[in-house]
């Protein structure tokens, strides 16, 4: 069992709140996570049948047959359970009485939302991250090799193929999650729709050029995009927007929570080929902000992360917010360093004011280094120790 950075406080949150709720995507390790740190609840699955059945046909039997310390798997297959839950534990008046798991966040959050907002904690739990990886020493052995392999647990439990398992996860997403929240009509122009996001990783989104290349409406993009997004397989990265400069660009970024996932959508096969790849350099700054993401959500907060460009091109790939204070960075799938790296940061400094010490360049090599402009941050040396955001 690989050690999870969400441990702690998935477990203290069971202290403060009588449910605790983990999200994310399918395959992320939900169900084994909450397994090993609740040895001593109760594990039900509603994506069993017979149980689903119970719980819709009987709630109130459903609950007396597991009235406390019970984990409760794919919870949003039940939705109407939600109603009894809150009158269960409104009535128990106890903490840490259910966990509950699902892949699917937006019907998990509008089950929420309807009956369990103030009660529970909601936390997500992505596919392992750079860091965890590091200190559970599987990392592998190459930038390209882990853009290429992505997180998921499994692989690395099983020693599975990716090009295998991205394929079959791909396929499983839209056959069946894809038809369990949305009513998509032709699943061809969606997995072409998802296949064109993977070619646009990085840029700024352009909804009327994917619906003219996908042959759909704006709305439909629109409405695919947001499918996307509740289902954990892409984020949009807002711009910032404070007033540096009145010329600023306006239109998120796309980016996806896992590059192995991206690369098999880009038809690449083997790690060999991302070198290569027109994507790579997109795909390494996906890998960064992802890890951004991943370590906010599991110390159980909501990640602050935004970009600046201005319509001159000028631009910081990604801007952190953390305690008060606006971290920088220039992120770069180069081995080598180059102080041109520092342009675009040295630019936003200047109209934001910030210092050099909040500015730093994360790039592909190996070497640190500390120069007038900022740090010089190697991606590898991340996955080690927790780095500072």
């Amino acid at each position: 069992m690989i050690n999870r950075d969400l441990t702690n406080k998935l477990i203290i949150s069971g202290t403060s709140y009588p449910i605790v709720t983990l999200t994310g995507p399918r395959q992320s390790g939900k169900s084994t996570l909450l397994k090993n740190c609740l040895p001593d609840y109760k594990y039900v699955s509603l994506e069993d049948i017979d149980m689903r059945q119970f719980a819709q046909n009987d709630p109130r039997g459903f609950i007396a047959t597991y009235p406390d310390k019970t984990i409760i798997d794919e919870a949003q297959r039940v939705p109407d359970l939600f109603s009894y839950l809150q009158t269960h534990i409104d009535a128990q008046g106890k903490e840490g009485m259910y966990y509950l798991a699902g892949s699917h966040n937006f019907l998990l959050m509008q089950s929420i939302g309807q009956s369990l907002a103030g009660r529970t904690a909601i936390l997500k739990l992505l596919p392992f991250s750079h860091t965890e990886m590091g200190q559970a020493d599987i990392l592998p052995r190459t930038v390209d090799e882990e853009l290429y392999m992505g997180g998921y647990p499994r692989l690395y439990d099983k020693s599975l193929n990716p090009t295998e398992f991205y394929a079959y996860y791909i396929q499983t997403y839209v056959e069946r999650d894809v038809r369990m929240v949305k009513n998509v009509g032709d699943l061809s122009k969606f997995v072409r729709f998802i296949k064109l996001c993977a070619g646009r990783i990085g840029q700024l989104l352009n909804l009327s050029s994917l619906a003219n290349e996908c042959g759909i409406a704006v709305s439909t993009a629109q409405t695919w995009i947001s499918l996307l997004e509740a289902s954990y397989i892409v984020f949009l990265l807002k711009p910032d927007f404070n007033n540096y400069n009145k010329r600023l660009v306006k239109t998120p970024k796309l980016y996806f929570y896992d590059t192995g996932v991206a690369c098999a959508l880009l038809d690449i096969t083997e790690a060999s080929q991302v070198a290569f790849h027109f994507a790579r350099g997109n795909l390494f700054e996906n890998m960064v902000i992802s890890e951004f993401i991943k370590q906010a959500w599991n110390e159980g907060r909501e990640p602050q992360l935004t970009f600046w460009r201005d319509s001159s091109g000028n631009e910081v790939d990604l801007l952190a917010l953390r305690a008060g204070q606006v971290h920088a960075y220039e992120i770069k799938s180069g081995a080598t360093y180059s102080p041109d790296y520092f342009k675009g940061l040295t630019k936003w400094r200047n109209l934001s004011g910030i210092s050099p010490d909040y500015c730093g360049v994360i790039y592909g090599g190996e070497q640190s280094l500390q120069t007038s402009n900022g740090k010089v941050i190697p991606w590898i040396t991340t996955g080690h120790e927790k780095p500072s955001h």
